[in-house]
């Protein structure tokens, strides 16, 4: 007999301490990605902040205070920005599916032509001193936020064709993929 131990669907639940460190453009928070094949929802247990979401049907920035839930679909782009102490609870579909290639980084255009040169400049080091490792997950922040800012302005001033070409690219970084995905699904 085999036993289960998750949520119904493997729906994984984590703890998360949103990034305080300030982005290029003032804001402290997380990184901006998407996932191509799972939803995502947070409850916020502490703290205040925002998320920010971009969709083909544009940019929108909704209020984080403790209690408040947030839940959106897959090729939602979002980003996590910290007010203060902000805290949540992730609720993820298909779990293990994200660490496994699902997330795609805002990265800009020029680092979303391949996965060799996606995952160099997505990846964070293993080993190193925690503030070569914090620096690095900086930098990798900061590439995400002036990719996110670029596709968030386009859509703002009416041009969809950024955002359909940030689709396009994520799709084509995680097809080679999607076959090992079948069995975790």
């Amino acid at each position: 007999m085999v036993t289960f131990e998750g949520l119904p669907g493997a729906v994984a639940v984590s703890h998360l301490t949103v990034y305080d460190w300030p982005a290029a453009d003032g804001l402290r928070g997380g990184t901006p990605h998407l996932h191509l094949t799972c939803s995502e929802g947070y409850v916020v247990i502490g703290g205040t902040g925002s998320v920010q979401t971009l969709t083909t049907t544009g940019f929108r920035q909704t209020p984080l205070a403790p209690g408040a839930l947030v839940w959106f679909t897959p090729g939602t782009i979002h980003r996590l920005v910290n007010d203060g102490g902000l805290r949540v609870v992730v609720l993820m579909q298909n779990s293990g599916l994200p660490e496994a290639g699902d997330a795609v980084l805002t990265l800009p255009p020029a680092l979303l032509t391949g996965p060799e040169v996606y995952g160099a400049a997505a990846a964070l080091p293993q080993d190193g001193t925690e503030a070569e490792r914090e620096r690095a997950a900086r930098a990798r922040r900061d590439l995400a936020v002036t990719g996110f800012l670029a596709l968030r302005d386009a859509a703002e001033a009416g041009d969809p064709e950024p955002l359909a070409a940030f689709h396009r690219a994520a799709a084509a970084l995680v097809r080679p993929r999607t076959e090992e995905w079948r069995t975790r699904w």
